[in-house]
């Protein structure tokens, strides 16, 4: 793959996740991706911001969405998303309990979903459906509530990604393979 930047030093007290491919990938089968993305809270993104300068990150340019992007002195292309959403320290605390064998925290599936349900792109709908066809029966009700409490007039939608990744995951008898990430 490619090298990972030591971020957990660099940003060593302040909440922050792994989110997008990176973070999808504990959930599913990994797909492809060149870059890291991890979210911040808007107020912290000054001091992340000087933070990655001083360890030698280059600024690459402004996001479309709010937040930046760097490059590691290895090379590897880093995203900081910059989140103000009503649900936003919630979702960090609880990614510092959910960390990647690396040690990296791990935005909860819950949040996750969220995160790419609102963005809303055919990438992020597609990891959805694969991410819910695959989850646990406890998992599914966590982003249920989730979506309850910051989102229900979206919960059918919701459910409609839920239906389409359980079919999805489908094999020849009816019954889903095992995921073990």
């Amino acid at each position: 793959m490619f090298p990972l930047p030591n971020l957990t030093e660099i940003l060593d007290s302040l909440l922050w996740a792994v989110v997008g491919a990176m973070a999808a990938r504990h959930y599913m089968p990994e797909r492809s991706t060149q870059d890291v993305g991890i979210a911040v809270l808007s107020k912290d993104a000054p001091e992340v911001r000087r933070r990655l300068q001083e360890a030698n990150f280059r600024y690459a340019g402004e996001l479309a969405i709010p937040g930046s992007s760097w490059v590691s002195p290895e090379g590897t292309s880093v995203d900081v998303l910059e989140l103000s959403a009503p649900w936003a320290e919630s979702a960090l605390q609880e990614a510092q309990e959910n960390r990647d064998p690396a040690g990296f925290p791990i935005l909860p599936l819950s949040y996750l979903v969220l995160m790419k349900f609102e963005a809303g792109r055919l990438q992020d709908l597609a990891d959805i459906a694969r991410m819910l066809g695959i989850a646990s029966s406890n998992q599914v009700e966590a982003v249920r509530e989730v979506f309850r409490r910051y989102r229900p007039e979206d919960l059918e939608d919701l459910e409609s990604l839920l239906m389409l990744g359980r079919l999805e995951q489908m094999g020849p008898e009816g019954a889903a393979p095992p995921f073990s990430g």
